[in-house]
């Protein structure tokens, strides 16, 4: 493991930072446009005016409710396998959520994601080993009315057995996708006893701005023990000032007060301190989502989660570019190992580009190649005597070659990551295998898996149930893509199982 963290942050400043973000809270407040919310601040303590809409809060009712907060969060699966609780030795790796677009996975032109690609896409993360966590990557262009995040969410949970997670809009649509929930797990009881559903929501409009709708969801989630947590986005320069300790100040605040309503809605509830921070390219206003700041802002970001004994998180694989390249690469690689290095527990990362408007297939294969590369790194040196190796350097000797060692053979996949994306051959293997880029290979895994059934979808029963009780839903399975064929690979290994079978 990393015995000593990155930090930007002595110990009296993360001090200076929460003081900072207790003043804004007492003397400067919250716009709170939820009148329930504004009530019940009121009825904890806050002093509340209720005509400018204004909140402001105290010191001890802030200290109060951050030590209410347990120290870990656990997102269930719909496989118990596949449940995380964290803090862990390992960060938790999540797919980015809520691209309008998608680049087709056949003519790779980009269009509106549908309910089909989002089953199409929990079927290959489902297959990615460096993602723990499915946050539904788009949104569904087809959905019918009524059923915007029910088409999100079922054919999520359909295809994928990882924990699920993305926003809904409001009550309603957060009790019919609880109702899904009930349905696959074959009763309310047993799905609330593992509630493989997970919701988000944007706790604050930066600056210190509750809206009334996420932080009506907020309440209700709280409210119904359901599991869900909120990101504060700010935007540097736009929504905070353009300087990193006091976006930091600032965001901290906003957090702080989402902690609050948080807590004194349902003593207890499991929080993360998740944030999708960006800042304004002053140039023309652009939004920076790849900028190297993002890394920064989650190294202080986890100091202030250590400080409170909360798990901390970040959306950190964000680029800007339009298509996948060196600059999605070092974008998505740098901000992502920065916040590893500095002890995140939970990096939303994978599959976006273009400023978290777009999901490409293959590049969310080469960001699975990033997460298992930075949990190998977090994983770190693993120090012990038997891995000194000082009798393998001794039976050696000088000169000698340990690579017909024993012991070199048993360590082969252990010591090293070994990719299956990135290409490591000579130049004249790379040329005779057709001089092929990573985003071109990152795609014969998407058709190897695309082309196949997804055995790991819910039965026939279960969906009968579920379609009964939603006339008109989306579909929801996960289908080959008009248009594309299996890889030649896999081809030949179908062709070869089923000639076994036959001299079986």
């Amino acid at each position: 493991m990393i015995l000593q963290k990155i930090q930007y942050l002595s110990d009296d400043q993360v001090s200076r930072i929460h003081e900072a973000s207790l003043e804004i809270l007492r003397d400067t407040g919250l716009l709170v446009r939820n009148e329930k919310a504004r009530n019940r601040f009121a009825e904890h303590g806050c002093v509340v005016d209720h005509e400018t809409e204004i909140v402001t809060f105290s010191a001890d009712l802030v200290n109060k409710c951050l030590a209410m907060v347990p120290p870990e969060f656990t997102l269930h699966g719909r496989d118990a396998a596949y449940d995380v609780t964290f803090p862990r030795e390992m960060p938790v790796i999540v797919t980015a959520s809520s691209a309008p677009d998608i680049m087709d996975p056949v003519s790779g032109l980009e269009r509106r994601a549908t309910s089909g690609d989002i089953a199409n896409i929990a079927h290959l993360v489902n297959e990615l080993d460096g993602f723990d966590v499915f946050s539904i990557s788009v949104l569904a262009d087809d959905a019918p009315n009524d059923h915007f995040s029910l088409s999100r969410f079922y054919p999520a949970l359909k295809n994928c057995l990882k924990p699920c997670r993305t926003s809904v809009i409001d009550v309603r649509e957060a009790q019919q996708v609880l109702k899904i929930g009930e349905l696959m797990a074959g009763s309310k009881e047993a799905f609330l006893a593992r509630p493989f559903i997970t919701f988000g929501y944007c706790s604050i409009v930066t600056p210190l701005t509750m809206d009334y709708d996420s932080t009506e969801m907020l309440m209700y989630f709280a409210e119904n023990d359901i599991p869900a947590y909120g990101t504060v986005a700010p935007v540097g320069g736009a929504g905070t000032p353009l300087t990193l300790v006091g976006t930091l100040a600032l965001i901290n605040a906003e957090w702080l007060a989402t902690c609050v309503l948080t807590q004194i809605s349902k003593p207890g509830r499991q929080m993360i301190y998740n944030f999708l921070p960006v800042f304004t390219d002053m140039r023309d206003g652009s939004f920076a989502a790849g900028g190297i700041e993002a890394g920064m802002m989650n190294s202080a970001i986890c100091q202030m989660a250590r400080h409170y004994n909360i798990p901390a998180g970040g959306y950190l694989g964000l680029t800007n570019s339009k298509i996948s390249d060196a600059q999605a690469g070092f974008e998505k690689g740098m901000s992502p190992l920065l916040g590893a290095l500095s002890g995140v527990d939970y990096i939303v990362m994978g599959g976006l580009l273009d400023a978290l408007m777009t999901f490409d297939f293959g590049q969310v294969v080469i960001d699975n190649e990033i997460a298992l590369m930075l949990k190998r790194v977090v994983r770190g040196l693993e120090f012990s005597e038997e891995n000194l190796a000082m009798s393998e350097i001794r039976r050696t000797g000088p000169a000698g070659m340990f690579i017909g060692d024993q012991q070199t053979l048993e360590r082969m996949t252990k010591t090293c990551f070994l990719p299956d994306i990135a290409d490591r051959n000579i130049r004249e293997t790379w040329v005779d295998k057709g001089s092929t880029d990573i985003h071109t290979r990152a795609f014969e895994k998407v058709r190897a898996v695309l082309c196949q059934p997804n055995a790991n979808a819910i039965s026939g029963e279960i969906d009968g149930h579920i379609k009964a009780a939603f006339p008109g839903i989306v579909p929801g399975d996960s289908l080959t893509p008009e248009g594309m064929s299996a890889p030649q690979q896999a081809r030949t290994r179908r062709q070869s199982r089923r000639s076994r079978a036959r001299n079986n």
